[in-house]
């Protein structure tokens, strides 16, 4: 039943991402189309033959790479505020840092419903890790296991329930992560249209058409700032989350580690 429901999780999941990536590029073809193809922002008022007048009318210029650019711009900033408020809510609702010094607190001095009722209030997907392995600290200590055997069982449990939390964490990283390097490959596909119409005004029979050629060099340009504005942008926040992420699993681990050794000095303390 859990693997069909998250399954069907995934599946709904993936159709949201599929349905924000869409409405991020019409979107970005809008704002290419009305706003920086409006008329106030060309000589003449013609967006075609007129000079561009302010920097809308100049990334208009740019061509129809823009848009796209511009609908991928448009992701690594959804995904990221995204990310941002998932991430957020795995932390739980307190301070992490204070939480996890009060739950080791906890747990080195014995005081396990205390530590489970800390989880409880913090939730988050941490807590929720933390607070399922207490659960299975609590049961191998009725059961009487050695400490191999426990410390087995508690990294299992804890192993399990970080396998299912880490899905929604990770989700849609791979779609930032992917727009690093479309983001640098739209610009470069935009420069290459750019400088195929600068050279086609060089090419062109008597005198060169230096209109074109300005246009043909601008479009490259465009792209190639645009594109690399992206990438930069998907690094820094592609980085930025990983280490989030990588900081809640530590954390996770880092508990684990404490119940598992508080319990190895419960068995010790018994056969003493």
């Amino acid at each position: 039943m859990a693997n069909v429901k998250t399954q069907s999780s995934s599946k709904a999941g993936g159709l949201v991402s599929a349905i924000i990536i869409v409405a991020c590029i019409f979107v970005g073809l809008l704002v290419w189309k009305f706003l920086m193809g409006a008329s106030a922002n060309f000589e003449g008022g013609d967006a075609e033959k007129g000079h561009p007048l302010n920097t809308l009318g100049m990334v208009y210029k740019g061509g129809f790479i823009v848009p796209v650019l511009l609908g991928m711009l448009l992701m690594v900033i959804v995904f990221s505020i995204e990310r941002f408020f998932v991430i957020a809510k795995a932390a739980g609702k307190g301070n992490l840092d204070t939480f996890m010094s009060t739950v080791q607190a906890d747990i080195k001095q014995g005081k396990i419903e205390e530590a489970i009722g800390t989880c409880d209030k913090q939730q988050g997907s941490v807590a929720n890790a933390i607070r399922s392995a207490l659960v299975k600290y609590q049961d191998v200590k009725k059961e009487g296991f050695n400490s191999e055997e426990a410390s087995e069982t508690i990294h299992k449990e804890i192993e399990e329930v970080t396998s299912l939390e880490m899905p929604m964490l990770e989700k849609n990283m791979t779609i930032i992560s992917s727009l690093v390097s479309l983001g640098t490959l739209g610009g470069l596909l935009g420069t290459v249209s750019g400088m195929i119409k600068a050279f086609g005004a060089l090419a062109s029979a008597g005198t060169p058409d230096q209109a074109a050629l300005a246009t043909g060099i601008s479009e490259a340009l465009i792209n190639t700032a645009t594109g690399i504005f992206t990438s930069v942008l998907a690094i820094i926040a592609y980085n930025f989350f990983t280490s989030k992420i990588d900081d809640l699993t530590y954390s996770i681990d880092e508990a684990g580690t404490t119940i598992v050794n508080t319990y190895r000095h419960y068995r010790g303390s018994l056969k003493q």
